[in-house]
């Protein structure tokens, strides 16, 4: 059964795509979304052959309606994948799609024949990684300087790492924090709803720009705002957004990601094959969140770095917690992630800089870490009460509401990773080197700090300039 947060999320990402029905997967667990009533396949041959087998199989074996085995779109794009309806978009609940299941179980045999995937879910990519935020901005006052703190490497325009970051948009009034100066981009197209609200996950972003050009002042950042409805995307649309935002500006050094989802397989994505081969021959390096699920299932585009053809391309990055020598509770774990990074309770740049701005939780903390940890981590503490929690309504509990005025404290693997990403592109601008994989390699071969990470002894990148939080010990739940 998949738990609260992931239903809460699961509800706010399906309000921001009302035309696209989704489901659960698999079998109302808490791995991944999905539409319902739709497939992936490759353009040509082998969509034909999905098509033809599983109106085949749904005529033999199963009460399903043939007649819905359909293109549903679109066909010959650049990322080579097209969408085929096998059933009714309609039929069913949140907790799963028997049209979907068949298809992929009809297509198991022509797959072992051929040695390679030939049909796959349509997943929701999402920047709450897994659904589960590690936890939602706190505020921070502007006289507590961020953390981690600004490197004293100077600007060279000339020499400047060029890093793209695949998020939500710039908030309006980014260019107030100095640090930002050489940052540019996309601007969030909707920060506040009809009350003046902040929505769930803007200035994500900006947050994310503002570590990277800590670590690594000598950056030139680039933010696209491809992931802005509730920070959700379906992967048959993510491929050519990514395609998108590098056609724009050109490959750059360094992609920091902080989005994706699990499929249940060790393959990597099928709807971002075209764009993972591309970025394979380019030369740049994706550093990718390695997702808040607490979970050690492959989680994508971060596990690309464990298959032999990326491992050069691709960083995936875990979380540690405040005080460094730990995973975070909610970070995925397993050998798939190639390092950590300080992940909870950094302090970045958010929004309010010219007026403050109010935020209203979407999630409550919990009475218990949700993932068994006892140190007092982001699931407890600041307390608050959320919009979207089961029982709110049942307590007269109202939502709490809190004031933005800069910065920010926030949690996940989400922002381990540009910490990661500015510390590849210090090393490229400590020694001189041009090649992102290179010096992906430099750094962690010369990294001689460890964490340890549910009983396994992991590379730790820890910036110099960042500062552990001490963290708080609590007694176990009676």
């Amino acid at each position: 059964m998949a738990p609260q947060r992931f239903h809460e999320q699961f509800d706010q990402i399906q309000r921001s795509m009302p035309d696209v029905p989704l489901a659960m997967g698999p079998d109302d667990s808490a791995e991944f979304f999905y539409e319902k009533g739709v497939v992936l396949a490759r353009d040509g041959e082998e969509a034909q052959a999905v098509e033809d087998t599983v109106r085949a199989h749904f005529t033999e074996t199963t009460g399903l309606v043939a007649d819905h085995v359909r293109r549903a779109g679109p066909v010959e794009n650049r990322t080579g994948i097209t969408r085929i309806q096998v059933g009714d978009p309609g039929h069913g609940d949140r907790s799963g799609d028997r049209a979907v299941a068949h298809a992929l179980r009809a297509m198991r045999e022509a797959e072992g024949r051929r040695g390679h995937r030939l049909i796959s879910r349509n997943h929701v990519v999402s920047i709450a990684v897994n659904a589960c935020p590690g936890d939602e901005p706190v505020p921070a006052p502007l006289t507590q300087p961020p953390n981690p703190a600004t490197a004293e490497t100077p600007y060279d325009q000339d020499t400047a790492v060029g890093v793209l970051v695949i998020d939500t948009g710039l908030m309006h009034d980014y260019r107030s924090y100095p640090l930002l100066a050489h940052t540019e981009g996309d601007g969030q197209i909707r920060e506040t709803d009809e009350a003046g609200i902040l929505q769930q996950y803007v200035g994500h972003g900006t947050f994310i720009a503002g570590l990277v050009a800590a670590v690594a002042p000598n950056t030139d950042v680039t933010v696209r705002n491809t992931l802005n409805d509730a920070g959700a995307v379906l992967e048959s649309d993510f491929g050519a957004k990514l395609f998108e935002a590098v056609d724009r500006g050109g490959w750059p050094d360094i992609m920091s990601l902080s989005a994706g989802t699990s499929n249940g397989r060790t393959d990597g994505l099928l709807g971002i094959d075209a764009f993972m081969r591309e970025l394979r021959a380019q030369g740049s390096l994706l550093v990718a969140a390695a997702g808040n699920n607490g979970s050690a299932t492959p989680f994508w585009p971060a596990a690309y770095a464990s298959l032999p053809d990326y491992e050069d391309a691709v960083l995936s990055v875990g979380a540690l917690r405040g005080d460094g020598e730990f995973g975070a509770c909610f970070s995925n774990h397993g050998s798939w992630v190639k390092a950590y990074a300080p992940g909870e309770r950094l302090t970045s740049a958010l929004t309010g800089f010219d007026v403050p701005v109010p935020y209203v939780y979407q999630h409550s903390t919990y009475e218990a870490c949700r993932f068994g940890f006892t140190y007092a981590c982001t699931c407890q503490y600041p307390r608050h009460t959320g919009v979207l929690s089961e029982g709110r309504e049942s307590t007269s509990a109202k939502p709490d509401q809190v004031m933005f005025e800069g910065f920010a404290q926030w949690s996940g693997t989400s922002f381990a990773t540009p910490v990661a990403a500015g510390l590849v592109a210090a090393q490229m601008t400590a020694h001189k080197e041009r090649d992102p994989r290179a010096a992906r390699k430099q750094l962690l071969e010369n990294n001689t700090e460890y964490a340890e990470v549910r009983g396994a002894h992991v590379p730790a990148l820890r910036p110099a300039t960042w500062r552990p939080v001490p963290v708080v010990r609590l007694a176990p739940p009676a």
